[in-house]
């Protein structure tokens, strides 16, 4: 009987799962990098790429901080009467026209002064007869008969008057302050009929003096202010005003909160405002159906280098009452129209540095940084950051700038923490990155 040995029909092969073949990839990418590695560590080639090869930089994720606009101001302009206003030592911040005419309104033509005449009067009298600082009293006045008759004069006039008796004497400092002070009219009379003699030579020398100043669009036909004839701009008081405060004895005088002078009693200045937002002068008037007015200086800090100086004018308002109020307002209004804006904050963050091998730090901003803008004026940054592998904590990496205008402000931005390099083991690792960074 013959043999016949038997066969065997061969199964199919065992499915393997997935995540077994995906170990066995990895495994032999392991052995794979191992032997490449024993490989390379016997030439030394490898060991000595990795461990020297550049490293890629740090990558930078930060944005130049954010700088809210302030609100914008909101200047209270006079609601009654004509009115200028002008403003030095702010030209970077309001304009290069600010100290000429910043603002104004409700015309440009003449309007009667009132008792701002007397302003004018003095300046004409220290003109004639100028007195050397503003402790020199100058020469005596002794008034006669004729002058105390000017107190029943200018009372029935319903003028402001102050006592004048036959045969009194002050000194010419004196005079002109009863004059400016408490505006007394009786005063503003005899002063310049003292200084040149008589009326008409006062008057003819206040318009000479007034053409030799450039104050074309003002009219003066008596001393105090009394006759609605004399008027002006606001212009020309904008210029008056600058010619005043340049006299230091008109300066001191105007600034005096009250007066004290022989025969006089003690009385308070008819320009209450001395001193409310900074008000260092010049002269109020009201005049019955002209209405109330001011020339006012005031010497405000906002901030700036220095003070801001800032001339005035209301004509024909309601009331002294009115003129007050708005004058106030506007003061006030420009004040709150600067802001001082904080830009940064030492050590506010602006963003941070991070590498492939775990090492991060953040970005501080170095020092605080503020700045003096006027309204809604718009701020803007930018900033820049050095690229870095490793850094210690401390280090000045890069700054931010702001731009308000025409200036810019800098501040320094310093890292947060050190970053490292890479050991030996990520380098021996990692091929590919630092390959890339080989790259470039």
């Amino acid at each position: 009987m013959r043999y016949e040995p038997a066969i065997e029909t061969p199964s199919a092969p065992t499915p393997v799962e997935p995540a077994r073949r995906r170990g066995r990839r990895r495994r032999r990418k392991i052995v794979a990098l191992v032997v490449t590695l024993a490989l390379a560590a016997l030439s030394g080639g490898y060991a000595a790429y990795t461990l020297t090869a550049p490293i890629d930089a740090a990558t930078l994720d930060a944005t130049a901080p954010d700088v809210d606009t302030p609100a914008a101001a909101q200047i209270a302009l006079p609601v009654e009467g004509a009115y200028a206003v002008s403003i030095s030592g702010a030209d970077e911040y309001l304009g290069e026209s600010a100290s000429g005419i910043w603002a104004s309104g409700g015309g440009d033509g003449p309007l009667p002064i009132a008792s701002i005449s007397k302003l004018i009067t003095a300046l004409v009298v220290l003109d004639k007869k100028p007195l050397a600082d503003t402790t020199d009293p100058g020469p005596t006045i002794t008034f006669s008969r004729a002058d105390h008759a000017l107190y029943d004069k200018y009372y029935v006039l319903g003028a402001t008057i102050a006592e004048m008796p036959i045969g009194s004497s002050m000194s010419q400092r004196q005079a002109l302050e009863a004059m400016l002070i408490v505006s007394a009219s009786n005063y503003a009379e005899a002063v310049s009929t003292w200084a040149f003699g008589s009326q008409g030579a006062f008057l003819q020398a206040t318009r000479t003096w007034l053409a030799a100043n450039g104050l074309t669009s003002t009219t003066i036909v008596e001393p105090t202010g009394i006759d609605a004839r004399n008027v002006s701009t606001p212009a020309d008081l904008i210029a008056l005003a600058r010619i005043a405060m340049a006299n230091p004895v008109i300066t001191q005088i105007v600034g005096t909160t009250a007066l004290n002078v022989p025969n006089i009693p003690s009385t308070l200045n008819t320009n209450t405002l001395l001193g409310v937002e900074r008000i260092t002068g010049l002269k109020k008037g009201t005049l019955e159906g002209s209405g109330s007015n001011l020339l006012f200086t005031s010497t405000m800090d906002v901030g700036t280098a220095e003070p801001l100086s800032i001339i005035g004018v209301i004509l024909g308002s309601f009331s002294r009452d009115s003129v007050n109020l708005d004058v106030r307002g506007l003061l006030g209004s420009i004040r709150e129209g600067f802001h001082t804006v904080t830009l940064g904050v030492e050590g506010d963050a602006i963003g941070t540095y991070s590498t492939p091998w775990g090492e991060s730090a953040d970005i501080l901003l170095g020092e605080t940084v503020s700045v003096l803008t006027w309204s809604d004026a718009a701020v803007t940054s930018t900033f820049t950051a050095s690229p870095l592998s490793t850094g210690s904590d401390g280090d000045v990496v890069g700054s931010v700038t702001w731009t308000v205008g025409s200036e810019t402000l800098t501040a320094p931005l310093v890292l947060s923490g050190t970053i490292e390099p890479p050991d030996a083991w990520w380098r021996l690792t990692h091929p590919f990155e630092l390959g890339a960074a080989t790259a470039g």
